[in-house]
């Protein structure tokens, strides 16, 4: 008589689909055990952007290698209905790529590299991992200029630039991220692959959804490619901090500049007192000046190479000096006194993250009230937060102004809305280079009408029916 056989056990049962088990088991069959994360294996990294926010550790971390991997991770994520949130550097303010639990973050991470520069188009396309400074680099080693710069450089992605249409230094001269992207590749919310590598200044063949993609922050379609425009290297720039009596002095000089060097104007940064301050103070630069000025512009300009660009450069400023539109000024002699003028601009960066608690605001206000509403702003910040530090510094030739208050008690809600109101009232805009994200979503309304943000919505909707791409940012 045989011996009895114990029965075969019963096949696990596959997760529900739609669930989270389902989800993770479908991308690590489509993308390997590898590229998809979960728990204690998800990286640090990918659990908090530099918004301040929570750290969280997303339900998964998917890391695709190109394309068609985002396209194959997307399509699974859309057929289950899980949202999913895009990473690149994790350098942004509004809180637009901080995870929530149930998302599956999508980090660009591994989709690096410089795919051709062009030298007869003045392109380059790169994968939009790639992070700012490399592509800067690129381009200088080809003869070329990219006309993208922010503090960031280093750290921040060309995708998460082109996501939110990222401003920076030289929006001045050569305009935000939108105006330097000729062509780009995007995968939209179903897995669908669109891909538009446009070289060319014209074309005019039907929609330009490329320009769609740029500044939604991830919400329509996640870009994976992008063609951008190089400039010519400019000749001959040379660099000086100007003192001037208020903001209206400041605006009278910028259009005196950008007259008498048309279209070489590069840099123009205001930093008022409480800034150059907290330089002198937090990061222990010296006083620019034996005299201390309440507003300081941070100037370049290209105005070409050998004596005679820097006798233009010096002439011009003379000149301000006998009108009386600068009061005092200090000019670049070498690299070294270049670099320690930026120190200043750049000063935010050493002592901003060590406050305990601080708000950043990213606005714009009307050229002509940018006056009024940095007052306004300053007598905010003595009547309501006195112990605090509190900086106004800011790209006033685009009309982009930064705040930062920070230290021990600051109350982040009553801040934002106290400086939102004036930004309200003055007709600016809560967001003028950062994006809205998270953190800024509750203030567009501000800044935008019910029918705008009605037609936003609408184009949502016929792109991801679904809500899964950066749900709950923006919109």
């Amino acid at each position: 008589m045989p011996a009895p056989t114990s029965p075969e056990p019963a096949p696990a049962a596959s997760p529900a689909p739609g669930t989270a088990g389902a989800v993770i088991e479908a991308l690590r069959a489509a993308l390997g055990a590898e590229s998809v994360r979960t728990g204690a294996d998800v990286a640090a990294r990918a659990c908090a952007d530099a918004s301040g926010l929570q750290p969280t550790r997303p339900l998964a971390l998917v890391l695709p290698r190109s394309p068609d991997e985002v396209s194959r991770a997307l399509a699974i994520c859309h057929a289950h209905g899980r949202p999913v949130v895009t990473q690149g550097g994790m350098t942004g303010l509004a809180g637009g790529a901080h995870p929530h639990e149930t998302e599956v973050a999508l980090s660009l991470e591994r989709m690096v590299g410089i795919e051709e520069i062009d030298p007869q188009a003045a392109t380059l396309t790169a994968l939009a991992g790639t992070p700012l400074q490399v592509l800067q680099d690129a381009a200088e080693e080809a003869g070329f200029l990219l006309g993208i710069d922010l503090g960031a450089r280093g750290s921040c992605t060309i995708g998460g630039n082109v996501a939110t249409n990222a401003g920076g230094n030289t929006v001045l001269r050569w305009g935000m991220t939108r105006r330097n992207v000729l062509g780009l590749e995007a995968v939209l919310a179903d897995g669908t692959i669109v891909s538009s590598l446009n070289k060319m200044l014209k074309n005019n063949s039907g929609y330009d959804w490329t320009q769609l993609m740029i500044g939604t922050e991830g919400t329509l379609g996640i870009v994976t490619r992008v063609v951008l425009a190089l400039q010519p290297r400019p000749e001959g720039v040379h660099t000086a901090i100007c003192a001037v009596r208020d903001a209206s002095a400041a605006i009278a000089l910028l259009r005196a500049l950008e007259r008498r060097f048309a279209g070489g104007l590069l840099v123009f940064e205001a930093m008022w007192r409480e800034f150059v301050r907290a330089a002198i103070d937090e990061v222990g630069l010296a006083p620019p000046f034996a005299e201390e000025h309440d507003l300081l512009v941070l100037v370049e300009a290209a105005t070409g190479e050998g004596p005679a660009g820097r006798e233009r450069f010096e002439e011009t400023l003379g000149t301000m000096l006998e009108e009386g539109l600068v009061v005092d000024a200090v000019l670049a002699r070498s690299e070294a006194d270049r670099a320690r003028l930026w120190a200043y601009r750049e000063s935010p960066y050493e002592y901003q993250p060590k406050l305990p608690v601080f708000v950043s605001f990213d606005v714009s206000f009307p050229r002509a009230r940018i006056g009024e509403a940095v007052e306004e702003l300053r007598d905010l910040a003595r009547a309501h937060w006195p112990d605090a530090l509190s900086v106004i510094f800011g790209h006033i030739a685009d009309s982009n102004l930064h705040l930062v208050v920070g230290g021990p008690g600051i109350e982040k809600t009553m801040v934002e809305e106290r400086v939102y109101a004036v930004v309200a009232r003055y007709g600016g805009a809560v967001s003028a280079e950062h994006g809205i994200g998270r953190n800024k979503r509750a203030y567009l309304a501000l800044s935008r009408s019910a029918p705008e943000l009605a037609l936003m919505r609408t184009i949502k909707r016929a792109l991801d029916p679904r809500d899964i791409l950066n749900r709950g940012r923006v919109l």
